[in-house]
């Protein structure tokens, strides 16, 4: 196989990885929204890494939240994502998805 041919089939096989990272429509029954958004706060050890959809392979590089972080959600997925906010406290938020496990609901609308 010469160096383009492989270039081409190798271009082949990623693009489905990053048609992948497109976010899913919220309020589906796949992907329910929380109403009103809920409070959360990260538990567990070290970082909750941001993605840009519900997937492994669409991690956001340098954006994440530690333990005892507040978050507010927005949805979440049958298969263990939870759409988020982070209100930064010099301003501003982030949004993406998270890994449902490392959430705790803190029985608030928003934020503590």
């Amino acid at each position: 196989m010469t160096s383009k041919a492989l270039v081409i089939a190798l271009a082949c096989l990623a693009s489905p990885a990053f048609a992948a990272c497109d976010e899913p429509g919220t309020g589906t029954k796949d992907t329910p929204i929380f109403s009103p958004p809920l409070g959360a706060v990260v538990t567990g050890t070290g970082r909750l890494q941001f993605h840009s959809a519900p997937s492994a392979h669409c991690a956001v590089a340098g954006v994440f939240v530690i333990p005892r972080d507040h978050l507010v959600a927005y949805a979440e997925t049958r298969d263990g994502w939870t759409s988020v906010m982070y209100a930064r406290a010099t301003g501003g938020g982030v949004t993406g998805w998270v890994r449902s496990s490392r959430l705790r609901h803190t029985g608030t609308v928003g934020p503590q």
